[in-house]
């Protein structure tokens, strides 16, 4: 439910701290701050620590903090360094900080000027993604080492029941070998933040509006990145009906935000084939990240 509760309002989190008063250096820098308390403090509690009572133990969350923030700061950096490269003024990451189960509602930068063509729209889009995805495989496969398999019986009813997207599976298989369905695989904090990591990309990869996936399919299709939006939002939809009840909620804050894709400056010219590879990569990691039904069950 984070990501979901995060797009929702990252277009008004964006114009706010676009606004000259937030403009400061020392804003992402003390937001960043109190994000690696609170994602210390989530750590923490995953570990078996009450950050509150014992406050000098909330060490322990290092481990998910710093694996985690690693995983979105590489994102973000990702499309700041592009954007850079391109000639477009952005801002620095904001790191969101939040009381929730993994202490962020994630990260974005500001775009401050248009982008130019869509050769640099599939680059700023694409590079974010891969970055993150860069860190978050050799991640998951540390953190699958250092995670426990156990009876499944011994996880019935108990704690976040997560889903497998193809990569998760294929790098678990590779770790782990195969699981039978007697076992279940008590995820270590690092692996727990690789979980996250493809979670995340995925989200951010559903070509639809001014997501990162959105940017992509704009630069390859034009003006018919519409089409592909909106056949996407109404999979969401069913997806929502037939599986995991969060989709209907993740298409109706697509739908409030828009599936349209403004146009850039010179929005003529055909991408290269670099371009056009470094996008149907992209795509090719979307589906290898996407899970269908991310939450099986939750009991905390």
């Amino acid at each position: 439910m984070i990501p979901f509760l995060f797009m929702g309002l990252k277009s008004s989190l964006r114009r706010l701290l676009s606004s000259p008063g937030f403009n400061h250096p020392l804003v992402p820098a003390g937001l960043f701050a109190v994000t690696v308390l609170t994602t210390l403090a989530a750590g923490a509690m995953q570990a078996g620590v009450n950050p509150i009572e014992n406050p000098s133990e909330i060490w322990k969350g290092l481990p998910f903090s710093f694996t985690l923030l690693l995983i979105l700061g590489c994102h973000e950096l990702g499309h700041w360094a592009a954007s850079r490269r391109h000639g477009v003024d952005v801002s620095f990451p904001y790191f969101i900080p939040g009381p929730t189960l993994v202490g962020t509602f994630g990260a974005f930068i500001a775009m401050k000027s248009p982008v130019s063509d869509r050769n640099a729209l599939i680059d700023i889009g694409a590079a974010g993604p891969l970055a993150g995805l860069v860190v978050t495989i050799p991640v998951l496969f540390v953190g699958l080492s250092l995670s426990q398999i156990v009876p499944a019986a011994q996880t019935e009813g108990v704690g976040i029941h997560l889903g497998e997207c193809a990569l998760f599976s294929a790098v678990n298989w590779l770790v782990n070998g195969t699981i039978g369905p007697d076992r279940d695989v008590i995820l270590h904090p690092v692996a727990f933040a690789g979980w996250i990591g493809l979670l995340v990309t995925s989200l951010n990869l559903i070509p639809v509006g001014q997501l990162d996936g959105g940017h992509i399919i704009y630069a390859i299709f034009g003006h018919r990145q519409r089409e592909v939006a909106w056949m996407v939002v109404g999979m969401l939809l069913v997806l929502g009906i037939l599986g995991w009840e969060g989709w209907l909620i993740w298409g109706g804050i697509l739908l409030a935000l828009g599936v349209r894709h403004p146009p850039v400056i010179y929005d003529g010219g055909e991408l290269d084939n670099r371009r056009l590879a470094v996008g149907y990569l992209a795509m090719l990691c979307f589906a290898l990240t996407f899970t269908p039904i991310p939450f099986t069950s939750i009991n905390i």
